[in-house]
């Protein structure tokens, strides 16, 4: 059995890495053979540290992630959020490769929001709006400002100190934008696009603060109950997701009328297509992203043959 420390994966994974894995996900999501097993929500033996396994199979590889939460980490000198991903060995059904992930499944994350951005997003969108100023954010916004030319950043915060350090995290992972705080009615109004980043269980803002043209995407729910737009957003909107069946039980369109449903269309299905996903320059489009397992297999076979390619052992070793 193959390990990759988090030290190592961390080393490995970048912006462009995670991209092209993200791509190759949505898409496989959609093709004949892939297979995406129920998401398993538990949590610890105290409720609020919760954790998440998410599965999956294609014709050609399988695995899963544990995904976990721990709120009080940062008392300890230790991150909230931790993954680890293993890699089975289809021929013999024992673990042929484990890598932890938790930085990794931050790039990962946003990798998705930025692939469907390529495609939904106006392309001289230059105004970022992102509510929540937390670790994931901030990969959101450098990743989306490697496919859009952001020069702009609404962040919106409840802690507006953690604004002060914002821009310096987007400089460190290559993104140049002036960054402000803001309240959201502000974000929303000026924004291009607006992503949602939080724990939330209730809108976090008024569906008529997003002007025409707008990409909302909403990368926080994951679970029952989990809420971050507004109803009302979603029925002028057109909708798009990484997995249906997913988005519409534990992800942001659980809330959504069944006639806004009938329009839900899986991103894969559009990159599939070769064809741009936006039609209408002055169309709200959203993208919920609940996370699919798929997302941290390839990834996880690409940082795996990035570790190879340095001299590790190789495939089938």
């Amino acid at each position: 059995m193959r390990f990759i420390s988090e030290e190592d994966s961390a080393a490995l994974v970048d912006h462009a890495l995670a991209f092209d894995a993200a791509r190759e996900a949505l898409i496989a999501a959609v093709a004949p053979g892939t297979t995406l097993f129920p998401a398993v929500l538990g949590h610890g033996s105290e409720p609020n540290n919760r954790f998440s396994i998410k599965s999956g199979s294609t014709a050609d590889y399988a695995g899963l992630k544990v995904g976990s939460f721990w709120p009080g980490n940062p008392d300890r000198g230790l991150p909230r959020h931790n993954s680890v991903i293993l890699l089975f060995d289809q021929a013999v059904g024992r673990v042929d490769t484990v890598i932890e992930a938790g930085r990794v499944n931050a790039y990962r994350t946003a990798a998705a929001d930025a692939v469907a951005a390529s495609v939904l997003a106006r392309p001289d969108s230059a105004v970022l709006a992102v509510f929540g100023a937390g670790n994931q954010a901030a990969f959101e916004c450098a990743a989306l400002a490697r496919v859009l030319p952001i020069r702009t950043v609404l962040v919106v915060a409840r802690d507006r100190d953690k604004v002060a350090g914002f821009a310096e995290r987007l400089r460190g992972q290559g993104a140049a934008v002036e960054v402000r705080a803001v309240d959201p009615q502000e974000a929303c109004r000026a924004a291009d696009v607006i992503v949602t980043a939080t724990p939330a269980r209730a809108p976090l803002f008024e569906a008529e603060w997003v002007r025409p043209g707008t990409h909302v995407a909403a990368m926080g729910a994951d679970a029952k109950g989990k809420q971050e737009l507004p109803p009302a957003l979603l029925e002028r909107a057109a909708l798009y997701c990484d997995l249906p069946e997913q988005a519409r039980t534990i992800g942001e369109f659980q809330h959504a009328s069944e006639r806004a449903r009938a329009g839900l269309r899986a991103i894969g299905a559009v990159l599939q297509s070769g064809e741009g996903g936006r039609i209408d320059p002055e169309a709200v489009t959203v993208f919920d992203s609940s996370g699919i397992a798929l997302q941290d297999l390839t990834i996880a076979r690409a940082i795996l043959a990035k570790w190879v390619s340095k001299g590790h052992e190789p495939f089938g070793g």
